[in-house]
């Protein structure tokens, strides 16, 4: 088993169970659907280092990972050690069904040739958050007249020990950003105050998006923005929490990309199965080898 998982083709079997759990995916494009059917999916991008695992040089495994609304990762890639996440959005996304989906990522990814790619190959549309990696960008976007602009959405929660406000704005813009089909400049306002300490904090995030008003109204792209980061809670949390990764004794070759792969489709299939507590559903297929077996739709 060490063997096999250690020079198994990781792209190829990424590429498998990416497409397995696309096709079931509640929320994945059909054919036939008007747009408006189309564009409710939503597709998070963001990396995670799988802090156990070494190369032969001693850098780190890096993976990239797509993920949909329902929480199913159908597509991830590893990241060289001697590049960043930056050069692998393109290759990751690339083969997907893309048409009319809500793409949204970190600051990182904020870049032109990335928007370019999604909006005028894939036909799907973004949502970039800005941040000082773009400083000309960011500094635009921190002098709109924001004063000027009234509030369009609040939300209040209360998490984990800590209260948060969030204030939403946005604004029409054609021209004077200079990032490829901006139509909307987006300042979200988060007031955190940690009930333990009292302590209390202020956040202010920029983002733009070629969705245009008519598209997407600042409610929605709030709820968007707030759900990109459920990767980190549904996915590379619930790796480390239920199959602890980051501790995991399969540090080499292509093992451990193949694991959280593995993981990827373990994830996923519970997820199809209605299973909410990940960590009750393993303990359910471990006591029934079959168990798997039919949750995966194997006879």
């Amino acid at each position: 088993m060490r063997r096999v998982l250690q020079r198994v083709d990781g792209d190829a079997l990424d590429t498998a169970i990416g497409t397995w759990l696309a096709a079931r995916d509640p929320d994945r494009p059909l054919p036939g659907k008007d747009t408006a059917e189309r564009f409710r999916r939503s597709l998070a991008v963001d990396g995670k280092t799988v802090r156990g695992a070494r190369r032969a040089d001693g850098t780190q495994v890096h993976l990239l990972a797509a993920m949909t609304d329902a929480g199913l990762v159908i597509a991830q890639r590893e990241v060289d050690g001697k590049t960043n996440e930056i050069t692998v959005f393109r290759p990751m996304l690339a083969e997907l069904e893309l048409t009319d989906t809500v793409v949204t990522f970190d600051a990182l990814h904020s870049q032109i040739a990335h928007a370019r790619f999604l909006v005028e190959e894939k036909k799907a549309h973004y949502i970039a958050v800005i941040k000082a990696n773009q400083p000309l960008l960011h500094q635009r976007l921190k002098n709109l007249p924001w004063r000027d602009v009234p509030l369009m959405d609040k939300t209040r929660a209360t998490d984990h020990g800590r209260d948060e406000i969030r204030r939403v704005k946005t604004c029409t813009v054609t021209r004077g950003l200079a990032f490829p089909h901006a139509m909307q400049a987006v300042q979200i306002v988060r007031r955190r105050r940690t009930a333990t300490t009292g302590k209390v904090t202020l956040e202010r995030v920029y983002a733009v998006t070629d969705l245009t008003a008519g598209q997407a109204e600042a409610p929605e792209i709030a709820h968007r923005v707030r759900a990109h980061w459920g990767i980190e809670n549904k996915i590379h949390h619930v790796r480390d929490t239920s199959w602890s990764e980051d501790v995991s004794r399969v540090r080499t070759g292509n093992a451990p990309r193949a694991m959280a792969s593995l993981r990827n489709l373990a994830l996923g299939a519970l997820r199809l199965a209605g299973r909410t507590n990940i960590a009750a559903g393993l303990r359910h297929h471990a006591r029934d080898a079959t168990r798997a077996l039919v949750t995966l739709g194997i006879a």
